[in-house]
């Protein structure tokens, strides 16, 4: 099975940026994508970015624009830079494959002054 390592949360201002790592450790598994995910406290686990094999990327409404994320699907590593960020991007990120595998710890952002 593969675990998902994240890192490169934190404190920022409204406006700031910042960018997290993923890596993806295992072998033999199946993955057509890697995705980044977020969850804020009180609400449901969503769909942030995601990238292909091949490189294609698509990002949800609200932080395209904003939010960039790169990798490699195949050696298991992707990236979210973000910037502008936004209180309302406060949440625990999550990387991981889909399909998905076991989920990680996920990373804290928040964005506050």
């Amino acid at each position: 099975q593969v675990q998902p390592v994240e890192s490169g949360g934190g404190l920022v201002q409204p406006g700031g940026s910042l960018k997290l790592s993923c890596v993806a450790s295992g072998r033999g598994f199946k993955r057509d994508a890697m995705g980044w995910y977020r969850q804020a406290p009180g609400r449901q686990r969503e769909l942030v970015a995601t990238i292909t094999t091949s490189g294609d990327t698509n990002y949800m409404d609200s932080v395209k624009g904003r939010f960039a994320i790169s990798g490699e699907v195949g050696k298991n590593t992707v990236y979210l830079q973000m910037n502008s960020l936004k209180p309302e991007d406060t949440a625990v990120y999550y990387c991981n494959t889909i399909p998905n595998n076991p989920w990680g710890q996920g990373t804290q952002v928040t964005v506050s002054s």
